[in-house]
């Protein structure tokens, strides 16, 4: 038996298999007529019969190449809707929309390419010291105080190119949570904002766009799911575009305010969530083709669910309202008749999407170190609150909905007859990034999970500031 498999995946003898079979010795008690579902082993099999298929009862031979898909399969293949039709489709129906659609394929395009980053960032070491491919400089920290990685930038650029690039004059600016400041679409692809070429093509775009590159970066050299995240607000109108070319006015807006929002998974599969203010559909990257097809059709979730995502190691530092609701779950033991369970991988795209798929509650809330919670408003919690209230679900800072907050807008200071537009001094500059990168305590998921929460807030918690 040793000698036909060493045969069957390619012995390095010069025998043939017919040779090898020859020495086999016959057994010792025939099959009866049930067990024969192969041929019998003292009549060996044809040249072009796999030897494999006389050893496994099902006729299949491992080490074959794979056959093609059943009609079935295929057709169900068939079936699934590519993103590009959806969105052609969708944006049809929706007049506002219909620009968005070439930047919304841009952006799946560059989820592609940081799906590869994140494959191969181990092999080829994107660890370390990173450099701006835009500016040639060599990366430090950014504005969030972290160490800057080659992906982390690589990753930013991509994303800076997919809503710039593929959008022509749609994007106008965006905000990513790697930089400082919002810059213009004109400043990204390479254009002199001073002169007019090409610039008054992006400054006529009627969106801004918001990011987070690579969220749960740290997770990559664990091998553990990390995402992007983003969101796309319109601009007001008659908002006075300043000398850099974006305006803060479209930025620190409601949630309420954006039109899209979406996520990317890169895990086991690579998934792309995506709402434009009419449901929310999630879209699985086929491998070979590299397409994203519609898996998930308007997606909702559980009006309860027994999952909770906390990283209860700074549970002794969470408000009294977020303790106690942990408690009392805990002591409860069930939800709906369903036993609890905790899960926490530390990447806000993976945690809040095994809840949007099973039901639950998703938390970062305020500590003593972070009395503002560690997620930022504009372009994490939004977005995904935006998600999970298009799925049915909602999201919450403890105190109120999410999608109801206003970043904090800075003293409008004119310098050299430039008003509250991008460009001003430092000190403006320091409290437009604050609005910009702002944080807020952070609770999504099922509906009465979060009213839940919320309950002990207005319970044990203090006015919210």
């Amino acid at each position: 038996m040793k000698r036909l498999l060493l045969c069957a995946v390619g012995s390095l003898s010069s025998l043939s298999c017919s040779s090898v079979i020859a020495f086999q010795s016959p057994r010792i008690e025939p099959l009866t007529s049930r067990q024969r579902r192969s041929p019998s082993p003292s009549s060996p099999p044809s040249e072009t019969t796999s030897l494999a298929s006389s050893i496994y009862d099902d006729g299949t031979d491992p080490f074959s190449a794979p056959t093609s898909p059943s009609p079935s399969a295929k057709m169900k293949k068939k079936d699934l809707r590519t993103l590009q039709r959806f969105l052609e489709v969708e944006c049809w129906k929706l007049p506002s929309l219909r620009n968005l659609d070439r930047t919304l394929l841009g952006v799946s395009d560059a989820c592609k390419q940081i799906n590869r980053i994140v494959q191969r960032a181990q092999t080829d070491d994107l660890y370390g010291a990173a450099v701006d491919p835009l500016t040639g400089l060599q990366a430090d920290t950014n504005v969030q105080g972290e160490v800057q990685q080659q992906l982390d930038v690589l990753c930013n650029t991509l994303m800076l190119r997919a809503f710039c690039g593929a959008s022509n004059n749609v994007i106008c600016a965006v905000a990513s949570e790697e930089e400082p400041l919002p810059r213009s679409c004109a400043d990204v692809m390479g254009y002199d904002t001073s002169s007019s070429d090409g610039y008054n093509i992006y400054q006529s775009g009627e969106y801004v766009a918001v990011f987070d590159p690579i969220d749960g970066s740290k997770n990559i050299d664990s091998s553990l799911p990390v995402g992007t995240v983003f969101g796309i607000y319109r601009s007001p109108e008659g908002v006075k575009v300043g000398k850099d070319g974006w305006s803060l006015d479209s930025f620190l807006q409601r949630g309420t305010k954006m039109v899209a929002a979406g996520y990317c998974l890169y895990s086991a599969t690579t998934v792309l969530v995506l709402t434009l203010g009419s449901g929310v559909h999630g879209f699985t990257l086929d491998p070979d083709k590299q397409t994203f097809l519609q898996t998930h059709p308007n997606m909702r979730i559980p009006d309860s669910g027994s999952l909770y995502s906390f990283n209860e190691a700074n549970s002794r530092e969470f408000s009294e309202p977020v303790q106690k609701f942990l408690e009392k779950m805990k002591e409860a033991g069930k939800i709906g008749g369903k036993k609890i369970s905790s899960r926490y991988v530390g990447a806000l795209v993976a945690d809040v999407h095994n809840v949007l798929i099973n039901g639950g509650i998703y938390g970062y809330p305020s500590t003593r170190d972070n009395p503002s919670g560690k997620l930022r408003l504009l372009y994490e919690s939004a977005p995904m609150a935006m998600i999970m209230e298009q799925a049915g679900g909602a999201g919450s800072t403890g105190y109120g909905r999410i999608l109801d907050v206003l970043p904090p807008q800075p003293r409008k200071k004119k310098a050299k007859g430039n008003d509250d537009a991008g460009g001003d001094d430092g000190t403006f500059e320091e409290e437009a990034g604050k609005g910009i990168h702002v944080r807020v305590p952070t609770f999504l998921g099922s509906v009465e999970n979060v009213f839940e929460l919320d309950q002990f807030h207005k319970y044990y918690g203090e006015e919210e500031g």
